[in-house]
Parts: C-alpha cells; structure tokens; sequence
C-alpha cells in the first residue's frame, strides 16, 4: 500500500503537471495563434454597418431590354448575367436543398462553425486528400461580395472576421437571400455566365425559382460547389454529352441524400426523386438577343450608353455639353455608362415595333434586285491575316412617326454577319438628289424667292472650268418651272437657285434638321445643292429632316429610347420630344405638293404604282456620282420612310442592269416593298388612317408669267401656289441665269411624250471643293480593284404591277427595260457625271 500511495501520489502529480503544461500550452498556442490571426487582420479596416450592408447587396444585375409596347427584347450583353429576387420568389425546396447541402446549421451558428474551421485546417495542415471545407454560407458571401476567392490564411481569417461582424448587421434571411442571388451557377441555354437562383432556374429550366420542382431545386442546389462542371451547358449553350452531365445529376443525387439525411425529405421523396430523369427539363438552346436581332441589340445598347453617361456626368455636376465638345471626358463617361448598364439591372425601352421591324426585315430579305455581290479582301487588325468576305449591295432605311419623331422600325443591313456597321443610323454617304428640297427649293420658297410653279433656268454654264449636266448631259430646257424641275430632279437649275440663295447661308436650315456631320465648307459649296456634302448624310438623318415637311415644318429630332427604369422601378429617364421650327407650314405644304409630283410623274413613280395601297404620299428619289448612292425618301401625313442602296467600299450600281434594272428602278422598288411591308404590319400607319396634308389658308394659288414670274404682260400665264404672305419678286431671263451666265437653248418643239431620266445628282465640284466621303467601312478593310462579281441570275419582277423604267415621264404601268446582259442601254450608257469630272471618286 505504502508503494502504491507513493506511485498514486506520483501518477497525479505528473498529470497535474501534464494539465498545467497543456494549459499553458493551450494558452501559448491560443496566444500564438490569436496574435497571428490578429496579425493575419490587423489592415483589413472594419466597415461600419451601412457599408457593409450596402457592399454585400450591391451585386451585380443584367439589365434588360424592350421593344416598343413593353415587349421582351432580351437582356444587355454582359461577362455575367444576373437577376436579383427575394427568399418569397424562391421555392421552399430549394431552400431546403441548399441548406442542407452547404449549411446544416445556418440558422443556428453566428456566422462561423469552429470544429469546422479547425477540422478545414487540419485537413490542410496534413495535407489531406478529403477536403471537407468548413465555409458557412456567411462565409461565403463575405467571399464573393467583400473579399476575393484568393487561398490563403490571410484571406481565410479575415473571412472569419467579417462573417462574424455581418451577423450582427444582417437577419439570417437577408445574410440567405444576398446568397442566393450572388452564388454562380455556371452557364446557361445561351451559353452566357449566370449566377444567382432566380437566373439559374430560368436559363437552365426555363422556370421561376418559385416553381422549381425538387429534382430541380435538387439539382441547382448542387451546382455552386463546381460551377462550371455541373453545369448542363456549353460556352455555346449546346447541351453537353451524356458522360459529362452524369456529373451534374450524380451531384443531384449528393444533394438529395444530404436532404434525406438531415431530414427535410421523406424516404417516399427520396427514392422517387432519385429515379427522375433531370435531363429532360433541361432547356433548348436559347438564342441570345444580339443573335435574334443584333442590329436592333446594338443600337439601343449604344443609345442608352449615351444617355446614362449623361445622367452620370450630371450627377457629377459636369456640364452635359461638355461630352460633345471633349472627346476624353467623353470617353470616360461612356465607360462609366456602359459599366453601369450592364450591371444595375435597368430596363431598357425602346420605341422599335417588333412586328413592324420583322415585317420590314422580311421585305429586305426577299428582295431579289439589289445587284451584284463582289468579293473583297478584309485584314483582320490583330493577326493582320487576309481573307475573301462577300461585298454585297447594302441597304439601310428608317421608318419615323413625324409628330414625335419615334424610331418605329428600320433596316441596318442585309447581314449582320457580313456587315455590323448599322447602315441606317451610322453610315454616312451623299445623299444625292434629295438634297434639293432641303437646302435649295423649300429655303428658296422660305425666303420668298419663288413659289411652286416659279419660273428657273435650266441652262448649262462653265465657272472656273466647272460644267457639270443633267443626268442627260444633252439635255437644257431653257426656262422651265421650279416644280418640274424637282419632280424631274433636273441638276442645273437646282445649283442656279441655290447659287443665288447662298448668301442667306440655307445650309444653317441643314443643321437644324439634324445634319450632325456639316464641314465649314459646305455651307459655301455650290456642289451642296446635289448631295456633295463632305462627309454625308445617314440614313436616319436625311429621313428625319424630310419628316420636318410633314410636320408642317417642325423639326422633331429621331429616338429610339423611350424610358429607362432602374431596378427599384424609379423612371431615371424618359424622352420628350420636342419641335423646332425650320420652315413655315406654308413653305412645307407647297414642298409636300411639289414632292407629290415626283410620284404621280417624276422620278418615283414606280415607287408609287408598286404600293399595294393608296395614301396621301410625296417623296423624293436621289443618286450620287456614278450610281454609288441610291435614295428613296417618301412620307405621308403619319411617318417617313427612308431607303438606301449602295456598297460598302463605294462602287458604281450602275452594272448587270440585265439582271437587276437601272440603279434608280432598284430603290424605287424596293422602297415600295418596305413601305408594302408597313402596311402588312400596320395599315394605318402606311395609309396615316386615311388622313391628307391639309392645305393651309395662306397658300394660294397665283396666276403668273411662266417665263418671269410676273403677274401679267405675258403671253404663257400658268397658275401654282404661292404662300399669300410673301410677295414673290418677278425676274428677267439675266436674273434667272444669275450668277453663272450662259445662253438660253433655242426653242425646240415639245415631245409629245416628254423624256424623264432616272433621277441623277452630279455632284462634281470645282478642284478646291470638298467630296463626300463614305466612311462605312473600318481601316482594315481593302477593297480589291480587280474584284469579279458573282454571277448573276436574271429574274423577273415577281410585282403585280411591273416598275417602269425611269427613262420615262408617264405613268408607271410601262415595262422596265432591262439590257441583254451588257450595260449599253441608252439610259445607262450617258455618263452619269459632270462632263468636265475627269475624277471618278467624286461624290
């Protein structure tokens, strides 16, 4: 007993000391390892409560996009798509399948779960090959919210800070709710990055996260652990193989047992559950909306960015004017805008008629006359390697409401593939003909320099060894009247009448009809009259400056956004439309009368006998130098419709004539079938719901002096409309051929049929003046010169009413007159430019 006392007495003695030193050693090692968690933490700077609240919910959102009427376009393109929703909008399932996988024990801990965090770094220590984890789903917001997925002590503690800290600031269900919505989920039907269940469920099942069903709920629970391995989906949005979505539905499985074991499902659930084939809930491929309708995605996408760098620079007490005028600043703030759009959750609306826009695509699709298609090389800027693309004829229109100036519809291209450029609201070319209302008759009638029947010289003139001609370079009528002169889109008396009304600088009248691109020199060059602007006209532009004629003279500048909402529901911005005078309703009446002409007549009419309906409609067509550029620009009391044709890297129309008709027939028809296509789409927008121009009581008709202008003393009186107000001063024959002289041709008999050429600008200027440029294409594309077409296949017009062809006057029932494969006909052998033009690029 004495010997057992002593080594009992022993015994306890050494494991007191054994205690003592595990006491101490606990509390060395405590201490140690405190100091070095303090260590670990000692920058990270604790966020006061709103901070942090507001860093964990400012997770990014996909804003979407809208046609007109608030119907779904699809969302903003974007590196991660998001959509934010509550824990009522998510099934209970899921709820469950979630914690039970990732956090047995959320509602219970207060952030952090230590014999996890100690099992972890165990694990880690020994370098184990099971790596449970230890993460709460705390933990793992603060991750993906505040910190980074960095591996590393330092990170690791100072998650377990923070998870601790935001226990404090945020319900268990505001901490569950932020989770579901920043967690990622790998990839969607489209194939882009999601996250969030709200996204997941819709782009993966196509469902709401409040109709998930559990295999579903089961399925989408498991997919955070490996995002990108349980996904279902390609980068592409293709369905993956059988082998490799056996991944994502034996993790299903994982979760189901996990839901089973924790008892949130029933042995019945269990088993049935595990049975269902997932895969075939799996949605079809999706096409993203730059796919459905790119022209229609980027446009409003860079709309909007311009918008919101407003609404940015604004908020930052930066004068808004200042964007147009620096080009830094505004790059900045375009930066800024495009970050916030694709990452705020806004609604984007737009004012684009999906059934219209179809309708006219549809139109675009089937028209079978555009011309040749050529090849030309392309150098990619990165790798600097070449290839052969395609280098069809291009076409770009714009349909706008005249009262408001909303963008209903519009063509950007033939193919988007082959082309992104947005022929109608970006490409810049000569717009011809259809200058001559804007800047030479209707300033000219504005001024009260002539009335519609005003007598104008039609006489050919040489100045500083400038001669430039009709279309028919033979072709001088002497005194003619200013509205056949525009209907028949006569050349000579259009520069005349703009020569001699330039010192009232009607170019000003241009800028405040949108033109956003005017040189200082075309406001002094002759050759403006006819389309040679120096760096062009979009499409969008020159249509939105003729809706100002049917909107008795107020300019309403075009939009394509209507209203941009934030994700809360608050209006950030919303259009409003507003006029500006540019002509008087009197000077825009007697336009629109004159412009009916060119219809019923003059060089549209084929436009006009292709409509399908009847409407009170006036129009002008118009075509640069060398067939290049082709237009048709017609409105009625509702809209305005803008057509134009033309390559690329700027060549001649004029070619396989045989196959496809004079450049000038081409866009009278196809103007006609797009507008065609309005109707289908909305009869009472083509028709303006029966509605006319509505003559205003100061226009009147006038009797004058064909040949001067006089009210009496001659023997050639006809009558015209004159606006009452203004007293149109009567002229001589030296007046009229002001300031460039010449000779009246002799009288020669009249036709009984008088010839009426395809319309024709000759835009050629004197050797210091400015050509229009067409800057459609980037830097990096070549044209090849020695570029062969594709060959053609002569087709017929399949219209009821086959188009005329404009070497003639009267009505358009008469046939068009293709060439036998050559392009030698009469209309098309004249050269289309000035007779003393040696410079075949000149627009």
């Amino acid at each position: 007993m004495k010997y057992f006392r002593i080594s009992s007495s022993v015994l306890w003695n050494l494991f007191l000391l054994l205690i003592t030193l595990v006491f101490i050693g606990i509390i060395f090692l405590g201490s140690l390892g405190a100091g070095y968690f303090a260590s670990l933490v000692k920058d990270e700077k604790l966020m006061s409560k709103q901070e942090m609240r507001d860093t964990i919910f400012n997770y990014d959102e996909t804003s979407q996009l809208y046609f007109a009427n608030n119907q779904y376009l699809g969302k903003m393109r974007t590196d991660l798509e998001r959509t934010e929703t509550t824990l009522k909008q998510v099934s209970p399932k899921l709820l469950d399948a979630v914690l039970a996988t990732e956090d047995e024990y959320f509602y219970e801990h207060d952030g952090i779960v230590p014999k996890a965090i100690f099992r972890g770094l165990l694990q880690d220590v020994s370098n184990s090959a099971s790596q449970s984890g230890g993460s709460t789903l705390t933990q793992q917001l603060i991750k993906n919210q505040i910190l980074t997925n960095e591996v590393s002590y330092e990170r690791k503690a100072k998650e377990l800070l923070l998870a601790k800290r935001l226990e404090h600031f945020m319900t268990k269900d505001e901490i569950l709710e932020a989770y579901l919505n920043i967690i990622p989920y790998g990839r969607n039907s489209a194939g882009r990055n999601i996250a969030g269940v709200e996204t997941a469920a819709k782009g993966i099942f196509n469902k709401k996260a409040s109709d998930l069903n559990l295999a579903q709920a089961a399925y989408l629970a498991g997919i955070p652990q490996s995002p990108f391995a349980y996904t279902p989906f390609t980068q592409t949005g293709q369905l993956k193989d059988k082998k490799a979505l056996t991944l994502g539905t034996n993790r299903m499985k994982t979760v189901l047992f996990r839901m089973h074991e924790t008892g949130y499902i029933s042995d019945k659930q269990y088993k049935k559950t595990l049975k269902y084939d997932i895969t075939k809930d799996f949605r079809k491929r999706e096409k993203q909306a730059t796919e459905k309708y790119p022209y229609v995605t980027y446009e409003i996408e860079d709309r909007a960015k311009n918008i919101m760098a407003k609404i940015l620079a604004k908020k930052d007490g930066i004068d808004t004017k200042r964007l147009d005028k620096e080009s830094k600043m505004k790059e900045k703030y375009m930066i800024l805008a495009d970050r916030e759009l694709r990452s705020k959750g806004y609604k984007v609306y737009s004012t684009i008629n999906k059934k219209t826009y179809d309708a006219m695509q549809k139109a675009k699709d089937s028209f079978p006359y555009y011309g040749a298609t050529y090849n030309k090389t392309v150098t990619d800027p990165d790798t600097g390697e070449t290839k052969t693309v395609a280098d069809p004829v291009q076409v770009g229109s714009v349909l706008i409401e005249n009262e408001t100036g909303k963008i209903i519809s519009f063509i950007g291209g033939r193919d988007f593939k082959i082309e992104e450029l947005n022929h109608a609201t970006q490409a810049k070319r000569s717009n011809g003909s259809t200058m001559k209302p804007l800047l030479v008759y209707a300033p000219a009638i504005q001024y009260g320099r002539i009335g519609a029947g005003s007598p104008v010289a039609d006489v050919k003139f040489n100045y500083g060894g400038w001669s430039p001609s009709n279309y028919d370079e033979k072709e001088e009528r002497g005194i003619t009247s200013a509205r056949d002169a525009l209907k028949d889109s006569l050349n000579l008396p259009a520069i005349r009448l703009y020569a001699q009304i330039i010192a009232n600088r009607p170019a000003e009248m241009l800028k405040k009809l949108g033109f956003s691109n005017l040189d200082a020199d075309d406001y002094t060059n002759y050759a403006a009259s006819i389309g040679a602007l120096k760096y062009g006209v979009t499409v969008e532009e020159n249509t939105n400056a003729f809706a100002a004629f049917a909107n008795g003279g107020n300019f309403v500048d075009a939009y394509v956004i209507d209203k941009i909402v934030d994700r809360d529901g608050k209006t950030i911005f919303k259009h409003k439309s507003k006029k500006t005078r540019v002509f008087s309703e009197e000077t825009s009446y007697i336009i629109t009368d004159m412009l009916r002409d060119v219809l019923k007549s003059g060089t549209g009419t084929i436009a006009k006998s292709n409509l399908k309906f009847n409407a009170d409609f006036a129009a002008k067509t118009g075509t640069s130098q060398e067939f290049k550029d082709v237009w048709v620009v017609g409105y009625n009391p509702k809209v305005t419709l803008g057509v134009w044709m033309g390559y690329d890297q700027p060549k001649t129309l004029n070619a396989y004539n045989g196959a496809y008709f004079i450049p000038s027939t081409r866009i009278n028809m196809l103007w006609s079938r797009v507008m065609n296509s309005v109707y289908d789409a909305d009869p009472k927008l083509a028709t303006a719901d029966g509605k006319t121009f509505t003559r205003p009581a100061n226009v009147v008709n006038r009797s004058f002096c064909a040949d001067t202008g006089a009210s009496s003393g001659c023997g050639n009186m006809k009558s015209d409309l004159f606006n009452g107000l203004l007293s149109v001063p009567s002229v001589t024959t030296e007046d009229l051929l002001k300031p460039f002289g010449g000779t009246l041709p002799k009288a020669k008999e009249k036709k009984t049929k008088e010839a009426a050429t395809p319309d024709r600008a000759t835009n050629s200027t004197t050797s210091n003046s400015n050509n229009a440029t067409n800057n459609t294409t980037s830097n990096n594309t070549n044209s090849n010169a020695n570029d062969v077409p594709t060959k053609p296949k002569p087709t017929k017009p399949t219209s009821p009413t086959k188009p005329a062809d404009d070497s003639t006057s009267d009505d358009s029932t008469t046939k068009p007159k293709p060439s036998n494969g050559t392009d030698n006909t009469k209309e098309d052998s004249d050269k289309p430019s000035d007779s003393g033009d040696t410079t075949t690029d000149k627009e």
